[in-house]
């Protein structure tokens, strides 16, 4: 069968007729007159190469082949008419969706804990699907369905992608507790070049903000070990004298050590919420997003309140 021929209102009316076994009664809930609902049924006959239903004294009998359709027919038109009601509002109880955010694992480190207690508790059958992708694909992603947020560097400027801000840093140098630059208060550009660096971008080569400003000086740090993952840097940092520049955040959250960057013109970092305009008005989508800002808000009070602890108050 080629669906693509099929008129879907004819499903409708097939439901009606096997409902109400009586085509007069059937054009009534439909809202169509008995001729149409005959006319239906004759082009459902076709499509089928079935009578579908016999007229008895009973009324409209259904034949085997209706029977065996009737059940998946109706479980079709059901997920019809949760999808198009969904389409106009969004119930975050009831709603069975999956939602597909890139972020970083930082970013899932900082979010993701929160925002899964957050949606256990509004919206228990939906789920989270969080992956990365790359930044030159971000856009089509979202333009195809396949990615509906992402959380990144305000850095895409497509205009087919809304944005808005959810948090901003800065940079701090951290390192484990005991390395020999811990109990400073400040350290020297040459000390912080004298260090061997760790560097966390999800390119294989490329400069961060830091080796930016850096270089504006004419200026190199060296950087020895080079990672997609800001997860694994605490493991190393913990185990050697390396150091790394990263958000004061992340220093926070892993009690590492930290001291001011000995570096001018390195901007803040910020991290915005990414999404198609397809999905503006889209009420799921709308949902998720006030979720993601309204917890966003929140964990920027919680850090603002939380009293910055560098390198000698440990």
């Amino acid at each position: 069968m080629n669906l693509s021929k099929v008129d879907l209102n004819l499903f409708i009316v097939f439901d009606a007729i096997y409902t109400e076994a009586n085509l007069t009664r059937a054009g009534q809930i439909v809202g169509i007159t008995q001729p149409a609902v005959s006319n239906a049924l004759a082009r459902l006959r076709e499509t089928f190469n079935d009578p579908l239903f016999v007229r008895t004294a009973q009324g409209m009998v259904p034949t085997p082949m209706a029977q065996n359709i009737i059940t998946p027919v109706r479980n079709a038109l059901q997920l019809l008419r949760v999808s198009v009601q969904e389409s106009r509002s969004f119930n975050p109880e009831q709603a069975t969706k999956t939602y597909r955010i890139s972020m970083t694992d930082l970013s899932e480190a900082v979010i993701l804990p929160h925002l899964a207690a957050r949606i256990r508790r509004l919206a228990p059958n939906v789920n989270i699907d969080s992956f990365l992708t790359r930044r030159r694909e971000t856009t089509k992603e979202l333009a195809a369905g396949r990615l509906d947020f992402a959380i990144d560097a305000p850095l895409n400027t497509d205009t087919q992608v809304r944005h808005v801000k959810l948090f901003e840093d800065r940079y701090v140098c951290v390192m484990r507790k005991g390395h020999p630059l811990a109990g400073k208060e400040r350290i020297s550009l040459d000390d912080y070049l004298a260090q061997s660096h760790i560097h966390i971008s999800s390119r294989r080569n490329g400069l961060g903000h830091v080796d930016l400003a850096l270089g504006k000086i004419g200026l190199q740090r060296r950087v020895v070990l080079r990672s997609q993952h800001y997860q694994m840097a605490p493991l190393v940092l913990d185990s050697t004298d390396m150091v790394m520049t990263v958000h004061e955040r992340f220093a926070k959250r892993h009690g590492l050590q930290w001291v001011e960057l000995p570096i001018e013109d390195v901007p803040p970092i910020e991290t915005h919420l990414f999404w198609h305009e397809s999905t503006d008005q889209d009420p799921a989508n709308r949902w998720m997003r006030e979720q993601l800002i309204e917890l966003s808000q929140q964990l920027e009070r919680r850090g603002l309140r939380e009293k910055p602890v560098p390198s000698l108050a440990s």
